[in-house]
């Protein structure tokens, strides 16, 4: 079975890097160019590592791929091991719960998967509409 877990605001804290978020317009690529300086949300992890203990987990991000490499490197440095890293792709702007809705259809149905955990409230009631069993992390 699987667990999908978000990484912003679950496991990494981007509240460093959210003032390009208040720009008009948002400047979306400075704001990803510095997830390597994110700090480690320790009750993220606890959760992550208890449902690893039971499940497949797959990190789910609205994290662009062109973040993979520094995203990699982010969760090998807080010794975070998952089976499975899936990226919105690099053109894909579209809002994150019809993303993710999108996306989540390719990790597994909601019989294959057993919780979805994301700290974004329109994700979390896109994906519980869908079927998914979800959790809101705060």
């Amino acid at each position: 079975m699987i667990a999908v877990v978000d990484i912003d605001g679950v496991l990494a804290d981007p509240a460093h890097r959210t003032h390009h978020l208040s720009k008009r317009p948002k400047d979306w690529d400075a704001f990803f160019a510095e997830v390597g300086g994110d700090g480690l949300l320790e009750h993220g992890r606890a959760l992550l590592h208890d449902l690893a203990d039971e499940h497949d987990v797959v990190l789910l991000s609205g994290r662009p791929e062109s973040a993979r490499r520094d995203t990699e490197l982010w969760l090998d440095r807080h010794g975070i091991a998952v089976s499975r890293l899936v990226l919105r792709a690099d053109a894909d702007h579209r809002p994150a719960p019809v993303m993710k809705g999108d996306l989540i259809r390719g990790i597994g149905g909601p019989d294959e998967v057993v919780i979805v955990v994301d700290d974004d409230a329109g994700v979390v009631e896109e994906l519980a509409r869908m079927g998914y069993r979800t959790h809101q992390f705060t």
